[in-house]
């Protein structure tokens, strides 16, 4: 957050948050404006962009050039706030963390503009002045206008050169200004890699570099009531290894009649495929006779808010006969569940905590546990969660994971799998969450994830923990899942 302790450090007055009542003032570039009110939104309320940018869309009535340009703004300046502040750093004799939140995020906005898009220097420059004006009157414009008249200078690679520390001195560092992220997840994604700080570093460079750019929009059928042929007629080209997905290169998904009708949603083909692969695990024990089937085949989801999974989960369980309970812990993401299953007649949602079951014990066949994580594994959708998570983040999150796995393996049936899935590749959140947990449970199988898979290559975690699956946005085009699929022993 800023600080407001030193006011001569400060380069506006105090108050300066635009106005957001009417939207841009009269006369101002609204594709800027809008972007800028995102970028202030996710630094002083921490607000979500993916969620933010759409709604102001609509309100302000963005379409088309100006639409596309708003995002790439809000987007890019997200992404690459890291770089651009190392250039900043150089640029600007203020500490940029004392500077008025406006100037420093139309700095941001307007180093972007200057070392990242097609943007002439002299527009970006002078539109950057005009939206300082606009937010926080005269005084920072003529700060403004010289920090960025500096760093367009240099182009890019030319300013990383200076302002990157030296690669074989602090690779972590260097590929941490390089790439735009904070240092410690340039280090915990080398972790997940098998690759040494000191050794190549070529995988992790390419993970870093997929995390900036822009991801398509991936689309997924519910099994049997769409599939991804109606998804192809609409305009989506088929996904690669998800029978039920597809990719959305432009537009709004919510103009598809399938969308609309909730025949189809927005999951991400990691995610579909981790769903997939816990009905694709195979059963032991007891076998349930035709006529307890609908009764007693059941299958949870655990930690089912916002729905993608359930939604998916529901429309499987629906073709195998079965019966869904999705379970969500706050009652607005439950309503959100209710919402994303609504098509699917044999589906339950229930508001109820993960961790102390409000159903038997044993009760499932099947069980998914998509725990909450630092959503490392989502950069490219979600580009300011890089600056929000720390590795404190990661460390307060484990004792939640392992309680929610403990109780996943407690709800499945002698013989019945669980999928432990998170939205990280972190290591001590997904291989040391499920290590400890296999430590106390002696009689648990790890089924061979990838195997499951076998259609995605290159899932296989370093050894030993090849049963293991794990995505990754660089090899897959995905959001980077961690799949572990468990089979519970006898009681």
């Amino acid at each position: 957050m800023t600080s407001h302790s030193d006011n001569r450090n400060r380069a506006g007055p105090r108050r300066s948050r635009p106005d957001r009542r009417g939207g841009p003032a009269r006369g101002q570039d609204p594709a800027r404006r809008l972007a800028l009110d995102v970028l202030l939104a996710v630094e002083e309320r921490e607000a979500f962009a993916n969620l933010l940018l759409p709604e102001l869309l609509r309100q302000r009535g963005l379409t088309g050039r100006d639409a596309a340009l708003a995002t790439e703004l809000a987007y890019g300046t997200l992404r690459g706030r890291g770089s651009y502040d190392a250039v900043l750093a150089i640029c600007c004799d203020r500490n940029l963390a004392a500077l008025d939140p406006a100037v420093r995020e139309v700095l941001r906005l307007g180093t972007h503009q200057l070392l990242a898009t097609r943007v002439r220097p002299h527009a970006a420059v002078a539109t950057s002045v005009d939206l300082i004006k606009t937010v926080a009157g005269q005084r920072p414009a003529g700060f403004v206008n010289a920090v960025l008249r500096r760093v367009a200078t240099r182009d890019m690679p030319a300013w990383l050169d200076i302002a990157a520390p030296d690669l074989a001195a602090d690779p972590a560092g260097h590929l941490a200004v390089r790439h735009s992220h904070p240092r410690w997840i340039v280090k915990a994604i080398a972790a997940a890699l098998g690759e040494d700080l000191r050794g190549s570093l070529a995988e992790t460079q390419a993970v870093l570099a997929a995390d900036n750019d822009r991801p398509k929009v991936h689309l997924c059928a519910v099994p049997g009531l769409a599939d991804r042929q109606e998804l192809a007629d609409a305009g989506c080209q088929p996904a690669r290894w998800s029978q039920f997905g597809a990719y959305l290169a432009d537009g709004d998904p919510a103009s598809l009649a399938a969308v609309k009708a909730g025949r189809a949603g927005v999951q991400d083909e990691a995610s579909q495929l981790a769903a997939l692969a816990l009905t694709r695990a195979e059963l032991t024990g007891t076998q349930l006779g035709p006529a307890d089937v609908a009764r007693a085949d059941r299958w949870l989801d655990l930690c089912a808010g916002p729905g993608g999974k359930a939604r998916l989960l529901a429309g499987l369980a629906d073709v195998a006969g079965a019966r869904l309970v999705a379970a969500e812990i706050r009652e607005h993401r439950a309503r959100l569940v209710r919402e994303a299953t609504a098509v699917a007649g044999s589906s339950a949602v229930v508001v109820a905590d993960g961790t102390i079951p409000a159903w038997q014990p044993e009760s499932f066949s099947r069980v998914l546990a998509d725990v909450p994580c630092s959503g490392l594994g989502a950069l490219r959708r979600r580009p300011e969660a890089r600056w929000r998570r720390t590795a404190e983040t990661v460390a307060g999150l484990g004792a939640l994971q392992r309680d929610l796995l403990r109780a996943a393996l407690d709800s499945a049936r002698p013989g019945g799998v669980v999928g432990y899935v998170t939205c990280s590749p972190h290591v001590a959140e997904t291989r040391d969450v499920v290590g400890a947990v296999l430590a106390e449970r002696p009689g648990t199988e790890v089924l061979d994830a990838p195997a499951m898979l076998a259609e995605v290559p290159e899932l296989s975690c370093p050894e030993p923990y090849q049963r293991f699956a794990q995505f990754w946005p660089h090899r897959h085009g995905t959001d980077a899942m961690f799949v572990a699929i468990l089979r519970r022993g006898a009681a």
